[in-house]
């Protein structure tokens, strides 16, 4: 191909000198232009990219033509993805109430018998909506175990959260809580909670938010006793995608009552704190298993009661 070109040049030369009329420039030689055109067909912008580059620097007579070419192609790129971004908001804005959900499952179990006889399971639920203005989170959760014909862990958890977007950092929130830990003393513990949001880093590897707000908790104890109390909520939540098949998350929830004043909210009378860190590793792209270690702390349990659990699990996880 390079002698080809210097025969054409040479070819030129001679008509000048000669006085007769010289052609226009040739077009873009035929294999080059097939290997650009194959790479735009892959629709991959690395691909192109890479073969347009290499096509400068072996015909850079042509060079012109081939950023025709790559413009066409990035133009053309920009139109789907501006087509694609609007199909996604129109999807979105006229998806039904119980459309758009994801979510993932978690179960996990163990049996011992010997010198103790222990059976426990454990099994949780997550779901996310995401929307234009509003997200919307539902979680559940189930811990139940049973050491030597006795029930020694029994608790239930379960929370629906809508947040609304008034930045692209900041977003109010909105909480209810229903918490049953008959183990710690209580049979229901109810919270509803509102304030505001912010999202410290949005990176498609690492999220880290932070939320608080003033709340309201009814506690049911099993004595038959009842408590209503105003509350301070403070809410983290961690994401971080060490490996494309291993991510480390951490949740902390914090609740702190007040006394019977309102403005008394530094005088708590009860603290609890559910701090749960987990590490996910990939088994398939629906399938995970999951290392997980749950504190829960209350700074004034009921009588007879002690202030702090702790839990070690082994689960498999399944999204959707």
């Amino acid at each position: 191909m390079i002698q080809a070109r210097c025969l054409f040049r040479h070819a030129i030369g001679a008509l000048a000198i000669v006085g007769l009329p010289v052609p226009a420039h040739a077009e873009l030689a035929e294999p080059v232009r097939a290997m650009i055109e194959a790479a735009i067909a892959t629709g991959n912008k690395d691909k192109v990219a890479a073969v347009v580059e290499v096509a400068k620097k072996t015909n850079p007579d042509d060079v012109g033509e081939i950023d025709a070419l790559n413009n066409a192609f990035l133009d053309h790129q920009k139109r789907l993805a501006e087509e694609k971004k609007a199909r996604d908001l129109e999807a979105v804005r006229t998806a039904g109430i119980f459309q758009r959900w994801k979510g993932k499952g978690e179960f996990g179990a163990f049996r011992s018998t010997g010198n103790g006889d222990d059976t426990g399971l454990t099994g949780s639920l997550s779901l996310k909506r995401a929307g234009i203005d509003w997200d919307q989170k539902i979680t559940a959760r189930a811990e139940y175990q049973r050491s030597n014909g006795k029930t020694s862990r029994e608790r239930f958890f379960a929370s629906y959260e809508p947040n609304y977007k008034i930045s692209k950092q900041v977003f109010a929130y909105g909480l209810l809580q229903y918490e049953r830990d008959r183990i710690q003393g209580y049979s229901g513990r109810y919270a509803v909670s509102g304030g505001i949001g912010y999202q410290i880093i949005d990176q498609p590897n690492v999220h880290l938010s932070i939320k608080a707000g003033p709340a309201y908790r009814l506690t049911d104890y099993r004595d038959g006793t009842e408590e209503a109390r105003l509350a301070a909520l403070f809410g983290a939540d961690f994401d971080w995608s060490i490996t494309k098949r291993l991510k480390f998350t951490q949740g902390a929830n914090a609740v702190a009552e007040s006394g019977s004043s309102v403005v008394a909210v530094i005088d708590s009378s009860n603290t609890s704190v559910s701090l749960v860190s987990g590490l996910e590793a990939k088994v398939s792209n629906r399938l995970s298993t999951r290392f997980s270690y749950t504190i829960d702390y209350n700074s004034n349990p009921p009588v007879g009661s002690v202030n702090t659990d702790t839990l070690s699990r082994f689960t498999l996880v399944y999204g959707f």
